[in-house]
Formats: structure tokens, sequence, C-alpha cells
């Protein structure tokens, strides 16, 4: 490896990119944290987060992170745990220690001004030191086509963008200027358009989360756009963040997230596409238009109902999330890991439940 590059004159405060905010799963994994994982899970992608004593100037109604929200930004949580802070070479100290169980970091922006610089300065940190493949989670607002560029000049090999919202209207709504935030939803369109263009066919990973008052069939469509983009969605459930915004929502029900899981397997592994689909007058999936024997094996695979982010160079999901979108117990949303047969039959009471 090549000198590292050290990131000593960037902390005089504790903020990027000297130190990031690290998820409790991703701490634990690096034996930072005490912990344990429900039914042995595995976390093989360590997501680390920018942090800045001004936080996030966003106020999303979904998110922990939100402006708005109480607290101050170091003690927010985010997707319901604490994300504690720590020295980036800690992290990736710690990295080199478990490289043969670490197949991925994932670096996420907030939206703050410094943040894309400060980017850039954190992808040289950690190309210099190890080559573990970096995905970037990015801020669109802030970006412009140049930035792409840089970014993967750099080395970072894949970019996820959190479109969340299916619906324009709920975008704005939830992101935008009905909650006095700073994002639009055309932005974040044109930049997937652009990240696909620079980091090329399924390289890109567009984040949409189930439950925020869209119909699935909404939801379907919009993944049929974002893989006609040449992008693959990552999929949530809607999970209510304590003093949020939708703090009151209920997650949605199993069965509508159980049939988009299984919808947005189909299109992205192009078996089916969303005009194939058949769904009834509010919008709920009825009909896959999938020969029943192909549907069946793919539903027995357990595969579709697992979490889906990025992969290691196999293609192997290693972003798996464990518990991100619902408690660890017999309600899980996406599994990290396969599910077993007991599982599956679950699934399929779920999967017909309306």
């Amino acid at each position: 490896m090549s000198d590292k590059i050290l990131t000593k004159p960037f902390t005089d405060m504790k903020e990027s990119p000297g130190y990031v905010r690290m998820s409790l799963a991703a701490a634990i994994t690096l034996g930072l944290r005490d912990g344990l994982f429900y039914r042995s899970a595995k976390l093989q992608c360590i997501n680390i987060l920018m942090t800045y004593k001004e936080g996030c100037s966003a106020n999303c109604a979904y998110c922990g992170l939100a402006r708005k929200r109480v607290g101050e930004f170091e003690g927010k949580s985010f997707i319901r745990v604490e994300w504690p802070i720590y020295e980036l070479e800690e992290i990736i100290t710690r990295m080199e220690e478990h490289q043969d169980r670490i197949k991925r970091i994932c670096v996420s922006m907030i939206t703050n001004p410094r943040a894309v610089q400060d980017l850039t300065k954190i992808i040289k940190i950690i190309r210099n030191s190890i080559d573990t493949p970096i995905s970037l989670l990015v801020t669109p607002t802030l970006l412009k086509e140049d930035d792409f560029i840089k970014f993967k000049q750099l080395g970072a090999d894949r970019i996820g963008i959190a479109v969340d919202a299916a619906t324009p209207e709920l975008f704005d709504k939830h992101r935008g200027r009905w909650v006095n935030g700073p994002h639009k939803w055309s932005t974040y369109w044109n930049m997937l358009k652009i990240a696909v263009k620079i980091f090329g066919e399924s390289m890109v990973g567009c984040h949409l989360i189930v439950g925020l008052g869209e119909t699935e069939k909404e939801m379907l469509s919009t993944i049929q756009k974002v893989y006609d983009l040449g992008a693959r969605t990552h999929l949530f459930s809607f999970f209510p963040e304590i003093d949020s915004i939708l703090a009151k929502q209920p997650q949605p029900p199993v069965g509508s997230y159980r049939r988009i899981q299984l919808g947005r397997f189909l299109i992205d592994e192009g078996i089916a596409k969303f005009d194939n689909f058949a769904f009834n007058s509010v919008g709920q999936l009825v009909d896959f238009g999938t020969p029943e024997e192909e549907l069946t094996k793919v539903i027995d695979s357990g595969i579709p109902f697992m979490t889906s982010g990025c992969p290691d160079a196999t293609g192997k999901v290693v972003c798996t999330r464990p518990y991100g979108d619902s408690e660890p117990g017999p309600d899980i949303r996406s599994y990290p890991f396969v599910p077993e047969e007991e599982d599956i039959v679950q699934i399929k009471k779920q999967l017909w439940s309306y």
C-alpha cells in the first residue's frame, strides 16, 4: 500500500473528514461496540456517515437526522439506532484487521455545504490505506456532474441516491417545500441519470422507501423507471423514527411490502416488467404476470425478501443492514440472510394477505 494520507490536520473538532459516524451494526462488526445480531446475521459492509457540528440542513419528515428534530446532531439516531463517532483512521485500522470479513465500505453524505469537498478527502484517505470497494450514498442537491466524475476517478465504484419517495407529490411533501426542505424531485432524477452515465449500468442504486403514502402500483411503476434508467432499486420498509414528523405513522402492511419486494426482484432481474403486473382498484398488486412455476421457484429461493443493496465482487449483497427497517424478531421486513424454510412458509402467507 502507498503511504496513508493523515487525517490529523482535519481533526481539531470531531467532524468530517477526520471523524465520521458509524452504524451501530458496523461498530459491532469491527469490535468497537459489544453486541450480537439476532439469528447470527452478518454485516460485510461498513456504513459510515459524515458528521458536522451544525448537522444536516435537510428536514426530511421520516429522517432521524432532520434539521428540526430535537437534539444536537451528534446525538440524533438514524434508522432508530445510535451512530457513534469514530476517527476515520481507527475505522480503517479495524477494517485492515478484518479484511477477510469486510467486503465493502459505504460513505454517506449529509446535506451540508462542506460535504462535497470533504467526501473527496475521505475517498482519498480510504483508497490510500485499503483496497476495499467504496460505495457512496450522495446528496444530489449539492452535486454537479463533475463531482461524479471526480468520485469515480478517486476510486469509488458504486453510487447510491436516496430518492426515497415514489411520486413527486410525496417527495415534495416529505422532503421538499412542505417541510421547508431543500431537495427537489427533478434534481434527484437528473442526478440519477448522470450517475448511471458515469458509473455504468447496474452500478447505481436508488433507495426507495415503502410506506410513505404511495400505492403498490405507484411504487412498482417507479421501480420500473429506475430499472429503465439503468439503475437498480435498494428497497426499504418505512420504520418510524421517534420525534420525527412521521413518528406516529405506522409501518406499511407486511403483505404490501412483500409484494413490492417480489415485484422489485422480478423487475431488477429482468424476469418481468411493470406492464406485466395487474392491480386491483386501490392499486394493490394481484398478479405478477409470471408463469406460476417460475414464480414459485423465485419465492422459494427467498432471495427477493432479503435486503437489496450493494454487492461484493461476486454479486452477493453485502450491505445487509441487519434489522434496519424492523425490530429483530419474527417480523423481519428485509432479511439479512437467506430465509429458511420456516421463513418461506410465513412469507407466502404474508404475500397474499390484503
